[in-house]
Parts: C-alpha cells; sequence; structure tokens
C-alpha cells in the first residue's frame, strides 16, 4: 500500500480531535477552576445562610440567556468543525462567526449584569460576591481568549494553503471547553440553592 493510499485510511480512523497540548491546557484549566469550586463550596458550606442570601440577588434570568447563548456558540462552533472537516471553509468560517457573535453577546450581557450589582450595592465586600466576580471574571476573560481563537481560526480556514484541521479541531476544544465551565459556573452560582 502507497503512501497516499494510507492518507485517507488515516483520516478515516477515530482520533482525540485536536491537539494533545491543547488537551493538557482544558485539562489544566478544569483542575484550576475545580479548585475555585471546591473553596467556593467550603465556605457556602460555613456561610449557608449568607450565600443564600446574597444569591438571591442574582437575576436567574440573565444566567439562563447567557446559558443559552453559549451553548449557541457551542453549537455554532460544532458545526463549523464538521463543515471544515467536510472541506466547505465557506460555511466553516461563517459558522465561526456565528459561535463569535454569540460569544460577544455573552460578554455584552455578562458585563451588564455586573454593573446592575454593582451599583445595587454587590460589591467583593459580601463573600458571595466576592467569589462571584472573581469565578466569573476568571471565565470572562477565557471567553475573550476564546472570542480570539476563533478569529485565528477563521483566518486559517480562509488561507487556502493552511486548513489544518488539528488547529481547527484544538480551537473547538478550546471554545468548548469555556461553555462546559459556564454551565457549572451557572449550576454553582445561579441554581443550587
Amino acid at each position: 500500500m502507497t503512501v497516499s493510499e494510507q492518507a485517507p485510511r488515516r483520516a478515516r480512523q477515530p482520533h482525540v480531535p485536536g491537539d494533545g497540548h491543547m488537551w493538557v491546557m482544558v485539562l489544566g484549566d478544569l483542575v484550576i477552576f475545580g479548585g475555585y469550586f471546591i473553596v467556593f463550596l467550603i465556605y457556602r458550606s460555613m456561610n449557608r445562610a449568607a450565600f443564600l442570601a446574597a444569591q438571591q440577588h442574582l437575576d436567574i434570568t440573565i444566567g439562563v440567556v447567557n446559558t443559552v447563548i453559549l451553548l449557541t456558540s457551542s453549537w455554532f462552533v460544532a458545526r463549523a468543525v464538521l463543515c471544515a472537516r467536510a472541506g466547505d471553509s465557506q460555511r466553516a468560517v461563517r459558522l465561526l462567526w456565528g459561535g463569535a457573535v454569540s460569544g460577544a453577546a455573552f460578554m455584552a450581557l455578562k458585563c451588564y449584569e455586573w454593573f446592575r450589582e454593582i451599583v445595587a450595592g454587590h460589591t467583593n465586600s459580601d463573600m458571595f460576591y466576592s467569589f462571584y466576580y472573581v469565578i466569573t471574571g476568571v471565565h470572562l476573560i477565557h471567553v475573550l481568549i476564546g472570542l480570539i481563537v476563533l478569529g485565528a481560526l477563521m483566518r486559517e480556514l480562509r488561507t487556502p494553503g493552511r486548513r489544518r484541521m488539528w488547529v481547527v479541531e484544538s480551537g473547538a476544544t478550546y471554545w468548548h471547553m469555556v461553555d462546559l465551565l459556564w454551565v457549572v459556573i451557572f449550576a454553582l452560582l445561579y441554581v443550587m440553592r
């Protein structure tokens, strides 16, 4: 069997999407956020009444809308990967735009929510809000990095000489991690009573 006959065969075999280094980074980020979550839960168990009272001021509707926005962005990015794999780079770029616009909408809504909370006097002088601002702030930085990654993927797919699938898959892996983290953050900060 020649090398050219082996290449399509390898492409059809199941594989872990993206680059191994990205998976190490994603797992590292999940461990760091896991640490945040554990410390939050410990403090919450020690100050249950105060945390519940402060949590009542969060607007769960905004949290739900932000969750739907990020899940929609993940759908766009997942579809973009499928289009890129099928060789439809133009459609993949359009779908990545959908993911990026969704991510930007998430950021705008989160900033609006922060503004509302601060104006209402809910600052980091309260233990619950200290965790709220740190956890959602670090997550927001990850969303911003994710938007930069999506921009790099669009550039990758627009350049005919590039279009490396492992780069597209790695970027998508990062974006899905950001969305997964938000689902956990939403459950911990907004839903868990």
